[in-house]
């Protein structure tokens, strides 16, 4: 019978993008595996069989070069692939390899071959369960089994994968071939970009001999453990969608992976969080998968108040980048928002812009410092990521009973310490202790957050005016939720800077610092400068949104759609018996269930939340684009969910009902 390896191969890896024609001691990984199963002595030939994408046409010039027989197929559909290249090359047995696996041994194979041929069974495999290292896989089976598969199963992961029906089902004879000792934890396949590191360390300690055993590396793995730590990841590609594929590769060449930690995945569903998006529109999100979500979540982290894409701002914008975006000349735009947000905010004299939310905070410290006679500064809330900031977790002191976990101050200038100060959200007495004892003389807080205190923010208002201290609100988050501007302009209480961002330009960068006019004045002699904080999109873009928002009273509708959504997390705590804890503006609301570990049932929620195809935590930034009719799908999975939770605390509780790990805490708020 002819027996043909088939090996599986291509360029556009989502974990590590070319890795089939990275380059061992000058041979093309590819190369190595083919070369390797050539030894064989039980095989007729060898395939490589990879898809017609012209992502792969180097791979299969390279490889043709060289006089290797190439098949092109499927992209997706690699089972068909597989048969197609049988049919091609007349096999009768087929034995599967994929090109993750430059260490796969030929004399592991014909011993395989060997049982396969002496016994009547449709598979012989050292795959499941697993004995060898991972990176050995081999699998042979008969073209007529594959044919039989291919009639079986309409399901698309069994046809991306080829032999998972194998193993799914026992109405097939499957013969596993196992190594004496087990070694299925160790890690020597290449999936991502430090997979090769250690493969190479393999080759490099027989080079230039590329035929070594199995048996001599499992040697090697011996003599040399710490290389080879036992690994959990086995067969990971086959349980994660694209996106945290992505994210495993973003690791390795983007410093924390990505740009916001509110966006890192593991802060919502460890290994399983899509992570990416190829687009959206209103309140939905596509994933790399090209899967719909309904974003009953961060919306943007909160930039999208019209809802994603919406049409009027996106044509307003590409009519600015269709005359141009950025020249030698300032753009109109930015004088007109300007007026707009002085008209917006009477107390204030002029405007300066950026593009993100921890520029116009760290632009505003810089501001009130040429007013203020020292630099010391009392905080309350979150407001980026620059050093005037950071600097308060160079001393725990410094912020009275509470850290900010998550926000490590490396890196930030040591003399940095004793500049700024926390208190919290309320705690009047820190605030009066802090000005007295720390020569405070820039008070920095978000106007509300978690909740409300009018009376609270009354007294450091007087207090701040009292001691001749400048008071600047943090509205990026909270203005245009409540109202058309900054929330303080709902209840006549008067900063002397706020900062806006976040919903300013409904999904484009722009941010805003607004001052009186004397303290704004003050700062003209200060360098504050930014070629991109002259380019055009961000003003157009707020421009568009202001008008947009002024029209819909979009402050009105989330609101009133906030405090819906509050009301029902409370009948449905109360249905289930759950005791529950609801917050935030009602623009941007939350829930917590108090319970001990509750990261674990928020985790859970999101869990189960993205089996119904909705991002979900346990906040929500509403949008123009929710609807009530929306909502009711999500609470009615809500109600399921809470239902299961409630069982749970019963009974063994929620921890064992995670698929995942539990997602990460983040960071502590001082509000």
């Amino acid at each position: 019978m002819k027996k043909i390896i088939i090996i599986q191969a291509r360029q556009n890896s989502t974990r590590f993008p070319n890795k089939v024609l990275q380059h061992i001691n000058g041979i093309s990984v590819i190369e190595i595996i083919i070369k390797r199963l050539t030894k064989s002595k039980k095989i007729d030939q060898i395939v490589i069989a990879t898809s017609r994408s012209s992502k792969n046409n180097e791979l299969v010039k390279s490889l043709k070069a060289k006089g290797y027989n190439v098949f092109r197929g499927s992209e997706n559909n690699v089972l068909n692939r597989y048969i197609e290249a049988a049919k091609k090359y007349s096999a009768e047995t087929i034995i599967r390899v994929t090109a993750d696996c430059p260490l796969v041994d030929p004399g592991i194979l014909d011993k395989m071959i060997d049982i396969y041929d002496k016994n009547n069974c449709d598979l012989v495999t050292n795959v499941y369960p697993p004995t060898f290292p991972d990176g050995y896989d081999l699998e042979i089976f008969s073209f007529k089994s594959l044919k039989k598969i291919n009639t079986l199963t309409k399901n698309l992961y069994d046809r991306e994968h080829v032999t998972s029906y194998f193993y799914k089902y026992k109405k097939f004879n499957i013969i596993n071939f196992t190594n004496r000792i087990d070694l299925s934890l160790k890690r020597l396949t290449l999936d991502e970009i430090n997979d090769l590191k250690f493969i190479k360390i393999i080759f490099n300690k027989f080079k230039p001999n590329i035929h070594f055993k199995y048996s001599e590396v499992e040697k090697f793995i011996k003599k040399n453990p710490y290389y080879f730590k036992d690994t959990s990841k086995r067969n990971e590609g086959s349980r994660l969608n694209n996106g945290q594929k992505l994210w495993l590769r973003a690791k390795n060449s983007i410093l924390n992976g990505n740009m916001l930690l509110s966006k890192n995945p593991d802060q919502h569903l460890p290994d399983a969080w899509p992570a990416y998006f190829t687009k959206t529109s209103g309140a939905k999100v596509w994933d790399l998968d090209n899967n719909m979500y309904d974003d009953f979540s961060l919306m943007g982290v909160g930039t999208n108040i019209l809802g994603y894409s919406n049409k009027e701002v996106d044509k307003a914008v590409s009519l600015t980048v269709s005359k141009g975006n950025l020249s030698t000349l300032n753009c109109c735009e930015e004088v007109i928002l300007a007026e707009k947000l002085i008209n917006m905010h009477p107390w204030s004299g002029k405007v300066k812009f950026a593009r993100s939310g921890g520029e116009a905070n760290a632009m505003s410290i810089r501001i009130a410092r040429c007013n203020s006679k020292n630099d010391k500064i009392a905080f309350c809330g979150y407001h980026g990521w620059h050093d005037w900031y950071l600097a308060a977790n160079l001393d725990k002191d410094s912020l009275g009973n509470h850290l900010l976990p998550g926000l490590e101050p490396s890196g930030v200038p040591k003399n940095y310490k004793d500049t700024i100060f926390g208190f919290n959200y309320g705690d009047i007495d820190r605030l009066k202790y802090l000005i007295d004892k720390k020569n405070i003389s820039i008070v920095k807080m978000e106007f509300a957050r978690s909740h409300l205190d009018l009376d609270f923010i009354k007294k450091v208002r007087k207090l701040t005016k009292l001691k001749n201290i400048i008071l600047i609100f943090d509205e990026c988050t909270s203005g245009f939720r409540e109202n058309f501007g900054g929330l303080h302009m709902k209840y006549k209480i008067y900063p002397d800077i706020a900062t806006f961002g976040k919903a300013l330009g409904n999904g484009y960068a722009i941010t805003a610092v607004v001052g009186s006019d004397k303290i704004m004045s003050n700062a003209s002699s200060s360098f504050i400068s930014s070629t991109f904080w002259t380019e055009r999109i961000g003003p157009t873009a707020a421009l568009k949104t202001l008008e947009l928002m002024e029209k819909k009273k979009s402050w009105d509708y989330i609101t009133k759609l906030g405090k819906h959504i509050k009301k029902e997390w409370l009948r449905l705590a109360r249905k289930h018996n759950l005791e529950i804890t609801i917050g935030g503006l009602d623009a941007i609301c939350n829930f917590k269930l108090e319970y001990e570990n509750w990261i674990i049932y928020k985790t859970y929620i999101t869990q189960e939340m993205l089996k119904s195809k909705i991002l979900a935590t346990n906040i929500i930034y509403v949008c123009q684009s929710h609807t009530k009719k929306s909502l009711n799908r999500y609470f009615k999975i809500l109600d399921v969910i809470f239902s299961k939770i409630s069982d749970a605390e019963r009974n063994s509780g929620v921890k064992h009902l995670l698929e995942s790990r539990q997602s990460d805490i983040g960071f502590k708020r001082i509000n």
